[in-house]
């Protein structure tokens, strides 16, 4: 598996050299599909402007730079978004939610592990194909750009956690900037405002911003890169070092219950967690499912061998 450019050498302490033809560019590399069948049951809409809305989105989120660091082809984080209209209030504005969904290989596998979950259920945007929309991180400009831009950047924030210690704080940052630019000036206040949703994006960037967060963001570092990333060579190592992250975990949600970075957490990884911890000593598995049902109590059927 390739690693960023700057990843590597902080990681492993030397210099690559690469070929001065290589391709370098974007970070991300985002798969965006636009479900509008319940617009067209409405006959809201017409196909053409939906296919031009998926094609916006795609090239904005592929083709705009979102870091100074050099990704080859291979190294682009793997993104999905997944968004489901549901409403059109008007000719161009459109409500509906969206899923995001971040992933990267482990070190010397053919593995892929989701670094993270989030399901955004105040996707609300206006868009024409005749319109120009514009993106300026500074000031608010459109509701869509917008989106996807904090999008972008808490998937840099956990991909590049999983490389470092809290290596993705300055992308964490921007998100976080993101986030308040829409919350002072957007029309989609349910997205953005510190309300009673504890599920939407201003608090899924408040969580993350929070100190008490640090340990679980620190965990991540733990959790994939001395962890799953030495697997195939020492997998009593990775069960150790997930045991580790599960009581930091457990720390961190005993102090913030029912947060959304928590819940995020388990959304992605109960099925990996299991996989993980099946070939751990009696013992291990024993605290593994008494800490995981007592955290992620709606998947006690998946975690249910771990205590036979």
């Amino acid at each position: 598996m390739a690693y960023h450019m700057k990843k590597i050498l902080s990681v492993l302490g030397y210099v690559i050299v690469f070929s001065a033809n290589a391709a370098f560019g974007q970070a991300l590399q985002f798969s965006v599909t636009v479900n509008s069948e319940q617009l067209f049951a409405q006959q809201k809409t017409d196909p053409q402007s939906m296919t031009q809305l998926q094609t916006y989105m795609n090239d904005f989120l592929n083709n705009t730079r979102w870091s100074d660091d050099a990704f080859a082809k291979e190294e682009k984080i793997k993104c999905k978004l997944n968004v489901n209209l549901t409403r059109s209030v008007a000719q161009g504005n459109y409500e509906g939610n969206a899923q995001l969904v971040v992933s990267r290989p482990v070190f010397n596998s053919n593995y892929e592990t989701v670094l993270f979950t989030f399901v955004d259920k105040n996707f609300s945007f206006s868009y024409l194909p005749s319109t120009q929309l514009y993106f300026n991180e500074s000031s608010f400009t459109d509701e869509l750009p917008y989106s996807l831009a904090f999008y972008a950047y808490i998937a840099l924030t956990f991909d590049y956690d999983s490389f470092s210690k809290l290596g993705g704080s300055p992308y964490l940052q921007k998100a976080f900037n993101i986030a308040n630019q829409a919350r002072n000036a957007s029309p989609n206040k349910r997205a953005w405002d510190m309300t009673n949703d504890a599920r939407n994006r201003y608090a899924l960037v408040e969580n993350l911003m929070s100190q008490q967060f640090t340990p679980f963001r620190e965990g991540m570092y733990t959790y994939y890169r001395l962890g799953l990333d030495v697997a195939t060579q020492n997998p009593v190592e990775t069960r150790a070092k997930v045991m580790s992250v599960l009581n930091t975990v457990k720390e961190v949600s005993q102090l913030r219950p029912a947060s959304i970075v928590i819940n995020s957490f388990f959304d992605a990884k109960s099925d990996e967690l299991y996989r993980i911890l099946i070939e751990a000593t009696p013992e291990q598995k024993k605290q593994a499912y008494t800490l995981l049902v007592s955290m992620d109590p709606s998947k006690t059927q998946v975690y249910q061998r771990l205590s036979q």
